[in-house]
């Protein structure tokens, strides 16, 4: 099994290249099983102080998981020789929760498209520092395809000031680098052109202070007036006025009393997604809030059971990635037509407690 990444150590400095630039990165099993054997390993090394993960290609850090892959997985059927699906979410999940609690600094160095799984392995603990260059485009687009923002995403999106998580949730629009820093899932801002130069540096560092150094390489969001702006900032009190509704429907609801090009464009977008999972994912936010990183994991790990046993994901996938007509024909097509009991079905346990795959993570 190909894996797609290199690794290697230079002084304490530990890396990880993600390698798979004709599929943006998109991550497999075997990238996420040497993944997580590598950093495994040096979490025990004491030679290693830092650990750094980034692309070989400018394109994309990470575009999120194979849609392929779960497409041919899924219409082989979960019960007739796609282990390796569940396999993927459930050590793709496990990963993450690594990250999050890894207990040496976990440097993500961010150019090009971060999605998804991407995502994923950018929102760590406190041990994550988080670089975006000018050409960073970040997104959880998983309603496009009729699933929901998994890998934490729950957790990490429901945190975010001013209902902008839900905002991003609900529309799968992307934030540019700047924005991306102003909302809190980033921390520093590159210039591209320094990003050798980074590295050079981190890899003199020593033991020391990892983040100092990148700190000195960075710039100032406020000073940043070469980077393209995609226009987060400027709509926040939109946002928050419109995203504070109770459910999905009284955000469209609201979206359309609002005639402003913003409101317009957001509405066209989420009418564009599955009513389903555009109900099932404000669910997933309203409860990931109040949820521990594992238990938020274990939830989004039944939700992920349940979509795949589900022709919403199929008829998603088979839209934009396999025949690419991007008509995707959505059951139920209209929001009105969402009941209550559709919505629920997604979070029913799909394990007893005591068979969970994730039942250890603590």
């Amino acid at each position: 099994m190909d894996s797609h990444i290199a690794t290697s150590r230079t002084g304490t400095l530990a890396q990880v290249v993600l390698d798979r630039p004709q599929a943006l990165n998109a991550l497999s099993l075997g990238m996420v099983r040497d993944l997580y054997r590598a950093l495994t390993a040096w979490r025990a090394d004491p030679a290693v102080q830092a650990v750094a993960i980034r692309s070989s290609s400018p394109r994309a850090f990470c575009a999120g998981g194979d849609l392929r892959f779960f497409h041919e997985a899924c219409r082989a059927g979960l019960h007739g020789g796609a282990e390796a699906l569940e396999d993927f979410f459930t050590e793709e999940y496990r990963l993450d929760h690594l990250i999050h609690h890894y207990p040496k600094p976990w440097l993500v160095l961010m150019d090009g498209i971060v999605m998804g799984g991407g995502m994923g392995m950018a929102q760590g603990g406190a041990s994550c520092v988080r670089v975006v260059t000018e050409r960073a485009r970040m997104a959880m687009p998983e309603v496009n395809i009729g699933l929901f923002p998994d890998v934490g995403g729950g957790r990490f999106l429901s945190r975010l000031p001013d209902h902008v998580g839900l905002y991003l949730a609900l529309s799968g629009e992307a934030l540019s680098a700047a924005d991306a820093v102003r909302i809190g899932l980033a921390d520093f801002l590159l210039p591209s052109a320094r990003m050798p130069a980074l590295l050079d540096a981190l890899q003199q560092a020593g033991d020391g202070d990892v983040r100092a150094c990148i700190a000195e390489a960075a710039v100032s969001v406020a000073d940043a007036d070469w980077i393209e702006e995609e226009g987060l900032s400027a709509n926040r009190s939109a946002i928050a006025q419109h995203f504070a509704q109770d459910s999905v429907a009284a955000i469209a609801d609201s979206l359309r009393r609002d005639d402003s090009p913003f409101a317009r464009r957001t509405l066209a977008a989420m009418m564009q997604r599955s009513p389903l999972m555009l109900c099932v994912t404000f669910r997933q936010l309203k409860r990931a809030r109040e949820l521990s990183l594992a238990d938020c994991l274990r939830m989004e790990r039944s939700m992920i059971r349940h979509c795949f046993d589900h022709d919403e994901v199929l008829e998603g996938i088979r839209a934009a990635i396999i025949d690419k007509d991007r008509q995707p024909r959505w059951q139920p097509a209209h929001l009105d037509a969402v009941t209550e009991t559709m919505v629920e079905r997604f979070f029913e346990p799909a394990w007893p407690a005591h068979l969970h795959p994730l039942r250890d993570l603590a």
